[in-house]
């Protein structure tokens, strides 16, 4: 699999877990929110495989790549959760996005731990 693939797939699976993860905080239902978790759990593990497979896990990808990265997954979450509040999801924080980006990057270890 060529190295665009990759990346493409580690994104989407890393948005995705973002996603869940602040659709978990906005809901009040226990059952739901536990489905969420689950996505998160899965999604998480998937991108971490493919996280590995892009270049040596325990260095940062080039600055080239970052910023690439991040701009999709940005526009993957705010796409996806616009269109859930349009279907009338309640209580979701557009403001966490930025943060919970910058955390699971550096928890994949994309970018660098300060």
């Amino acid at each position: 699999m060529n190295r665009n693939k990759l990346i493409e797939i580690f994104i989407s699976n890393l948005a995705n877990s973002i996603i869940h993860k602040i659709l978990e905080k906005a809901i009040e239902q226990a059952e739901i929110a536990e489905k969420y978790d689950k996505e998160v759990r899965n999604s998480w593990q998937i991108a971490k495989i493919y996280r590995e497979k892009i270049n040596p896990s325990n260095r940062s990808l080039p600055f080239r790549d970052i910023s690439e990265i991040k701009s999709k997954i940005k526009s993957k979450i705010e796409n996806e959760l616009k269109l859930r509040i349009e279907k009338g999801y309640k209580n979701i924080n557009l403001e966490l996005i930025e943060k919970f980006i910058e955390r699971a990057l550096k928890d994949m270890l994309v970018i660098e731990k300060a």
